[in-house]
């Protein structure tokens, strides 16, 4: 009798726990479509690197500077902008996603170049608590010298409230 109870017992909690799953999983997918990307961040330990790997190549072809304000994630894609917090002593800096890195086993978010780590005041450190920002990017292009001004459009909406101005009652 007790082994015949068994079965359903075990098909019931695992439908409860089916259920809870893949509804969790709907709503945290409803949560990060209906928030604004600049809005999303991520909280993780940050690392840094320096001397050892200057001059180096990196992912985006160029040589390794530790003193530019630099950074390397395998979560952004690279030249994405991120606002760093250092969670520790509340200090922040904007820096580049040049790179790719840290290794995944070392359950790492950023590795930070040596002059983003002074800045952020952890190099004796080693590692710190941050909380990552992807900055919003903005493609802009100068306007050429020989550009002419754009004279505004008249529109009826200026004329309505003039009239509507006119005609209020003192």
């Amino acid at each position: 009798m007790q082994t015949k109870l068994r079965m359903p017992y075990l098909l019931f909690v695992a439908s409860l726990l089916w259920t809870f799953r893949t509804s969790a999983a709907t709503q945290l997918a409803n949560a990060h479509k209906s928030a604004p990307s600049s809005k999303i961040q991520y909280v993780g330990i940050a690392s840094w690197y320096g001397e050892q790997h200057q001059g180096k190549l990196m992912a985006n072809g160029k040589r390794f500077d530790r003193k530019k304000l630099t950074a390397a994630s395998y979560y952004f894609p690279l030249g994405t902008q991120i606002r760093v917090f250092n969670l520790n002593n509340g200090d922040s800096v904007v820096v580049t996603i040049t790179d790719r890195g840290p290794n995944h086993r070392l359950n790492r978010l950023i590795d930070l170049s040596e002059a983003a780590a002074k800045r952020l005041d952890y190099i004796q450190q080693g590692l710190t608590k941050v909380c990552l920002y992807p900055l919003p990017s903005f493609e802009t292009a100068p306007a050429p010298l020989t550009a002419k001004l754009v004279e505004p459009r008249a529109t009826t909406v200026s004329a309505e409230y003039e009239a509507n101005a006119s005609n209020t009652p003192m």
